[in-house]
């Protein structure tokens, strides 16, 4: 029997590196949202609830986009899955520039967010041929910084851009520039490694119908409450990432600076680094049991934490931002866990992708809450009520989070089995 083949430590540490640069393009034509949103208001005077309703059709359509694009990218592979959602984000990203009204740019922001969608499923295909079991904890939060670090990056930008004195469309249309840039490299950098390469004559593994690959993830409780942790996580994460720049904003006192709160809600993104990193390190070195706790946990801390915000800034605004950064200190660990190890844990190297769709898929459709349902929330009771609420769901996360259970990996079938 032939030894499996092995990637070098530094090959796969670089193959990381550039795949958390395409993803980083991918949130430059995201999360510049966040920084519009006040600029849309302004600009077609519209209710926080209309502009809401942009990041709500976008989530929705990243939703739906996690379920379908995940099978997709299992047969065509990451690095051409990762390649054409790359393309797709640029082209759409920037067609919302020159939407003529909010209608036509929750349509661009949409499609651009469902293109996005396929990215993540992509690089998790790709982790796997760089790294072995015992390393993919770390391997996959490292790869995770690439959202946290892509947020912070394109928050500094879109508010770069928008403290220069441009408009809300260059906002939106400048950062797929950059992202045109990424994918250029991407396409000359980006490859699958060693690992799991076919043998020369081998049998290969005969594909598994999704149908049986959906039904067989549905089947296990120890999946299905990954997919409802990932309900409240992400309502969470979408909350911040969509209203944090407009809740700083909101409570500076004298002339409202644009930059300083966008730069204060990168510590939202920063802490969440660090959070990513040491969940990615304890995943690999605590025992499958005690991980429900640790999780738990640190939902608990964090249901404290979200109730104190609006006490905080009534008082501090340096405190209300960072308190802000401890959210994300708190959200990001558990949330990176859920639709990375825990989703190539449940669906394998064949169906990881499929796997990490369906939890973030279900997750996002929670997070198209964010947008407009609260938006309607914070219109009729400001963010002590919008608070309050998150709290509450918080504390229903943590008691999810106590049902949690190593998963038992879906390995496909082989032809002739």
């Amino acid at each position: 029997m032939s030894a499996e083949p092995r990637a070098g430590e530094g090959a796969g540490w670089r193959a990381v590196g550039l795949l958390i640069v395409g993803y980083v393009g991918v949130y430059l034509c995201r999360k510049n949202l966040a920084v519009a949103m006040p600029l849309l208001q302004h600009h077609f005077g519209a209710t926080k609830a209309e502009v809401g309703g942009i990041a709500s059709v976008g989530t929705l359509a990243y939703a739906v986009g996690k379920v379908v694009n995940g099978p997709v990218v299992d047969r065509l592979g990451g690095r051409r899955g990762l390649l054409i959602s790359l393309l797709a984000v640029a082209i759409f990203g920037a067609a919302g520039a020159f939407a003529p009204g909010l209608a036509v740019l929750s349509l661009a922001y949409g499609v651009n967010r469902f293109a996005g969608s396929a990215s993540w499923g992509a690089m998790l295909k790709l982790v796997p041929t760089w790294f072995g079991p015992a390393r993919m904890g770390t391997a996959v939060a490292v790869l995770s910084l690439s959202y946290v670090g892509g947020s912070a990056l394109a928050t500094l930008l879109a508010a770069q851009i928008a403290g220069m004195g441009f408009g809300w469309r260059a906002v939106m249309g400048v950062p797929s520039l950059v992202l045109v840039a990424i994918l250029v490299l991407c396409y000359f950098t980006v490859r699958a490694g060693p690992l799991h390469a076919p043998v020369p004559g081998a049998a290969r593994p005969g594909a598994r119908d999704p149908a049986a690959v959906l039904r067989a993830l549905l089947g296990r409780p120890q999946f299905l409450v990954t997919c409802a942790l990932s309900f409240t996580l992400t309502l969470m994460r979408e909350s911040f990432n969509t209203w944090s720049v407009d809740f700083l904003v909101s409570i500076q006192g004298g002339t409202p600076s644009m930059m300083t709160a966008g730069l204060q809600s990168t510590g939202f993104d920063v802490a969440g680094g660090i959070s990513i990193l040491a969940a990615g390190v304890a995943y690999d070195r605590v025992r499958p049991d005690l991980r429900r706790w640790l999780m738990a946990g640190c939902l608990a801390v964090l249901a404290l934490v979200v109730a104190a915000l609006p006490s905080v800034a009534a008082v501090s605004t340096a405190g209300a931002a960072a308190l802000v950064g401890l959210v994300g200190l708190l959200v990001y660990g558990p949330y990176s866990l859920l639709a990375g190890a825990l989703a190539i844990e449940s669906g394998g190297k064949d169906a990881a992708a499929t796997a990490a769709g369906i939890i973030d898929g279900v997750g996002y459709v929670a997070g198209a809450l964010a947008g407009s349902a609260l938006g309607a929330l914070l219109d009729r009771g400001g963010y002590t009520l919008g608070f309050r609420v998150l709290a509450g769901v918080t504390v229903i996360s943590a008691v999810i989070a106590l049902g949690l259970r190593p998963p038992a990996p879906l390995e496909p079938k082989t032809e002739g089995a």
